[in-house]
């Protein structure tokens, strides 16, 4: 028998979990629930009706927040003028002697990391670290660029988020954080469902997504009703 904490009951007699509510009443329903002590991250969670073995129907993405994420960023850029870089706000910069630490010493401390399309070369061998953890430079999601001072800029504003698809189907998108209004979190949200429906594989002609719910950190999550997402 499942034992959940006083916490969880507490949330549950907010919301009927077994129900799945409009956007707006889904985060109003959040933001009663029991809070923790620090500020929590909100997720949106999105089940696809896709075959996750497939790479066709592989789902991933670039998101810009209207409202930020309420994320500090690490920044670590791969390049040969770290200066620049670093006066553009990174907080790592250079080249063999960060994929020697990355290599030697296991060194990820950082969230992002952007590389000049030159750099790549020499990062490559980075791939069996840093892929796994969805770290990696990728040109698909922008941080294989030569304009790295944008690059860093965006990403720094805390507003710009990846989404990649799991071995199971599921997403998981930071959306904001728990002291976030609801209208910033209901718009953000938005803003990631219009992403994920425009990252539809062409191979997929039926229906994209099974499923969404969203939840913060120490919440349980609440199901959002198929009215956001049943058009695709």
């Amino acid at each position: 028998m499942i034992t959940h904490s006083k916490r969880y009951r507490t949330a549950r007699d907010v919301a009927d979990l077994t129900k799945a509510y409009p956007l707006k009443d889904a985060v109003a329903l959040l933001a009663r629930m029991p809070k923790a002590k620090f500020d929590e991250t909100v997720e949106l969670s999105i089940k696809l009706d896709v075959d996750p073995k497939q790479s066709a129907q592989m789902v991933r993405g670039v998101v810009n927040l209207p409202k930020g994420s309420g994320k500090k960023v690490r920044v670590l850029v791969f390049t040969d003028s770290p200066a620049d870089a670093l006066a553009a706000g990174a907080d790592f910069a250079g080249l063999g002697e960060l994929i020697t630490k990355i290599e030697s010493e296991n060194f990820l401390g950082f969230d992002v990391a952007i590389a000049t399309t030159a750099a790549m070369k020499e990062v490559r061998k980075l791939a069996r670290i840093l892929g796994p953890r969805g770290l990696m430079p990728n040109p698909k999601t922008g941080t294989v660029t030569d304009n790295v001072v944008n690059a860093i800029k965006d990403i720094k504003l805390g507003g710009r988020v990846e989404f990649k698809m799991d071995k199971t189907a599921n997403v998981g998108v930071v959306v904001g954080k728990r002291s976030f209004t609801a209208e910033d979190l209901v718009e953000n949200i938005n803003t990631v469902v219009d992403a994920v429906h425009k990252a539809r594989p062409n191979e997929i002609k039926g229906k994209l997504v099974k499923s969404m719910t969203i939840c913060s950190t120490m919440s349980p999550g609440i199901k959002l009703d198929p009215a956001i997402f049943s058009s695709f």
